[in-house]
């Protein structure tokens, strides 16, 4: 597969990743991606940056190191109804948005409430992107999750950070083979991101990966090997 864009990816600017604009950028472009969106946590995840490093965002170049580059913000869902931590306003100024359950923001509830805020957060008309809905302390009906991604518009992600063995979220392998049987079912479009913390890990999918090919997983239904099918969901290009 030609993977062609990562859309989750982190600067020094979080808090606790490693880079900055300048390395990741240059990092894609070593590994040949034709686009690169940089993605910050949002203001209620501990570390992050002020929101006026958002609003701020407009006077950065879309094209670093011959690659296209967008910029955009990684959204906390802060309780079961979907309420997101950056208001309408700042969302429509992001390139790209994607929103996330994290748990310094919201602790794990039950299914039917983990599923709510999550398809609640697809609804909103400035969401691009769910990001790692895999991970196994928000339990997650899958089936409703992927059903309201299709109708709304909205990439379900296939996180490879997730996969790490080493990292924090629990049973990402069972919850993606589920997503990605739904997906396969509804022929709803995945997005496969790295969720990179710093430079080295910019367009890794070494274990997300290996499990697209186990699973035969259709490669039209994955948008990274486009750049204008990527854009299709992207707020940048869209009429927000």
């Amino acid at each position: 597969m030609e993977y062609r864009l990562d859309s989750h990816t982190h600067t020094i600017a979080s808090g606790h990743a490693y880079n900055t604009i300048f390395e990741m950028a240059q990092a894609a472009a070593q590994k040949n991606l034709e686009l690169l969106a940089i993605t910050e946590h949002t203001k209620n995840l501990p570390g992050t940056c002020h929101e006026l490093y958002f609003l701020n965002l407009k006077i950065l170049p879309r094209t670093m190191f011959g690659i296209e580059v967008l910029f955009g913000a990684e959204v906390n869902i802060m309780d079961y109804e979907g309420t997101l931590d950056m208001s309408p306003s700042y969302l429509r100024r992001m390139d790209v948005t994607i929103a996330s359950l994290h748990t310094p923001c919201i602790r794990p509830g039950t299914m039917a409430e983990n599923t709510n805020a999550l398809v609640r957060a697809a609804e909103h008309p400035l969401i691009n992107i769910i990001g790692h809905p895999d991970d196994g302390r928000y339990p997650v009906d899958m089936d409703t999750l992927v059903a309201a991604a299709k109708e709304n518009h909205v990439l379900l992600e296939l996180n490879n950070s997730s996969l790490n063995p080493e990292g924090s979220r629990l049973n990402a392998r069972e919850g993606d083979i589920k997503l990605l049987e739904l997906c396969r079912k509804y022929k709803a479009k995945i997005i496969m991101n790295s969720d990179a913390h710093w430079a080295g890990d910019v367009g890794n999918c070494c274990y997300s990966g290996p499990l697209i090919e186990e699973l035969q997983f259709p490669e039209e239904l994955i948008v990274n090997t486009s750049v204008e099918e990527y854009k299709k969901f992207i707020n940048r290009f869209q009429s927000v």
